[in-house]
């Protein structure tokens, strides 16, 4: 198919809603924003640096792409509103497999308010697909920041990790002994993770002074907030949630569920940092969005850095994923 045939294709794919004036056919998107506030993230992934293409389907590479940049705007406590995507696609890609890619994104969309509302088609060696997402929320006091975490108040991240590192491992030709049951969420976790919009939202609304989403691992990320916040964040690696399956899936890979946990990336988790006396509020919040806040560490005075401890109170030498340096 032809570009303009396949952009005409992509068109009927996607959904017309409320708030966009001029949608895919102009040179531009015209929408209408809900809120006071804007906010808005790119994010790309690239074929054998975030997916391999005989592991991934179409479908899971749109849906992993869309939820990667929306899971930013769910680390500021935003809520979503529009996408807009470049599609990079190497000689050979089939119509049919470039729809699906475009379908899987829609359904995601559609599940989470979003709507795409423009983007490009252009050839390239690779398959390349970039997000632009916006989101918004009624003042800039209602999202969260990185730099946010004070000394004294506690670190703790949503939900549980290592899933998406251990589903890889799987995909990668690990051989374990799991209930299907518990393989296929692996699986799942890392073919397509949910970006935590609601619980976003919910976090920051009861109390959270800064925030991240766990996309290089709590080792890198942890990081980031510490950097940017001017502390020093310790956090107790035995604390960390493991998913069910990844201790098993580690060890089979010859691995430490720790590593995992803390380096794997990709788990798409909130982490978030918070004055004590609102630890309450942020538990109920957590359990009204459906998830759960595990705490694992706290914040004090100190070089701006990330202390990750076993056990005894030894510093770890985990580091988590970060582009330019090694490939996934």
């Amino acid at each position: 198919m032809a570009e303009l045939e396949l952009i005409e294709a992509i068109q009927k794919a996607l959904s017309e809603r409320a708030g966009i004036v001029r949608g895919p056919g102009d040179d531009a998107a015209v929408a209408r924003t809900p809120g006071e506030v804007t906010v808005t993230s790119v994010d790309a992934v690239v074929e054998d640096v975030h997916f391999r293409r005989s592991t991934h389907s179409s479908a899971d590479i749109g849906h992993k792409a869309l939820a990667a940049a929306l899971s930013d705007l769910a680390a500021m406590g935003a809520d979503g509103a529009h996408a807009y995507v470049a599609l990079a696609l190497p000689p050979g890609m089939a119509t049919t497999e470039a729809l699906a890619l475009v379908e899987a994104m829609e359904r995601l969309a559609e599940r989470t308010g979003t709507t795409i509302a423009g983007g490009d088609v252009v050839s390239s060696p690779a398959l390349v697909v970039a997000v632009t997402v916006t989101g918004w929320a009624r003042s800039e006091a209602e999202l969260a920041y990185r730099d946010g975490a004070r000394p004294g108040d506690l670190v703790g991240v949503t939900g549980e990790l290592g899933g998406s590192g251990a589903g890889l491992l799987l995909l990668s030709g690990t051989e374990v002994d799991l209930p299907g049951e518990r393989r296929t969420s692996l699986l799942e976790r890392h073919l397509r993770p949910e970006p935590l919009l609601a619980t976003g939202r919910a976090l920051a609304g009861a109390g959270a002074t800064a925030m991240i989403d766990v996309s290089d691992g709590v080792a890198t990320d942890a990081g980031h907030l510490a950097r940017r916040s001017g502390v020093e964040i310790e956090i107790e690696a035995a604390a960390l949630p493991l998913q069910a399956g990844v201790a098993e899936t580690a060890l089979a890979a010859g691995r430490d569920p720790i590593e995992l946990a803390a380096g794997a990336g990709e788990d798409f988790e909130l982490l978030l940092a918070a004055p004590p006396e609102r630890r309450a509020d942020l538990e109920r919040a957590a359990r009204a969005a459906g998830t759960r806040v595990t705490w694992i560490g706290s914040v004090r005075e100190g070089e701006p850095r990330l202390l990750l401890l076993d056990e005894r109170g030894r510093v770890l030498a985990l580091g988590g994923y970060e582009h330019l340096r090694e490939p996934r």
